[in-house]
């Protein structure tokens, strides 16, 4: 079924569809787990979202068990949102990353609900910029990145550790076209300092 990005945004951002999505990231979980995970959503209203997410292809069922006489599915996210499949297309890709993206603002909104927030000592940022790379020091940006996240990836749970949510996205951004001087320093747009594109 193919489905605008318009659409996807739409389906996928809905609050209800937002905690299904962010329940099920990185798990199987059968439709009696999500009644006990999300008790407040009455059980006819999650049926529904839960529908509406399949056939969107934003979440899929990959298993189907037989308990007393009824069939019971269980639901994850598609594969493809957890590494990127070179073999996906465009739409796929749209498709994985309004899931991704949805879970993200899932999450934030639940910090944002807690009691108490205070951003420094939570740790809490998100930040937005723009480095110039040539392939061969993005190859040694993301080695440096693996080598100092990859064995903190192995620190189990207690002794003081909180869960602590790291999610990165890299693309391609566009060129910057400039008319003529190209030595022209930009001027700030609101007064501190920062000029426009400053994460």
């Amino acid at each position: 079924m193919e489905t605008s990005k318009e659409r996807l945004a739409e389906l996928a951002l809905h609050p209800v569809r937002i905690r299904i999505l962010r329940a099920v990231a990185g798990a199987r979980l059968t439709t009696h787990d999500l009644v006990a995970l999300l008790p407040d959503i009455p059980q006819a209203t999650l049926y529904r979202h839960l529908a509406t997410l399949v056939k969107a292809s934003l979440l899929e069922v990959v298993e189907e068990r037989k308990v007393r006489g009824a069939v019971e599915r269980v639901y994850a996210l598609p594969a493809r949102g957890a590494t990127l499949d070179a073999t996906a297309t465009a739409e796929e890709h749209e498709r994985d990353f309004t899931a991704f993206m949805s879970s993200l603002l899932s999450e934030f909104s639940r910090y944002l609900a807690r009691e108490h927030i205070d951003f420094a000592a939570d740790g809490v940022g998100y930040h937005q910029l723009v480095l110039h790379l040539t392939d061969a020091e993005l190859g040694q940006f993301a080695a440096g990145l693996n080598a100092l996240v990859g064995p903190l990836l192995g620190n189990e749970p207690g002794n003081g550790r909180v869960p602590r949510l790291l999610a990165t996205i890299l693309l391609p951004a566009n060129q910057v076209t400039t008319t003529g001087n190209d030595n022209q320093t930009a001027e700030p747009v609101d007064g501190s300092g920062a000029t426009e594109g400053d994460g």
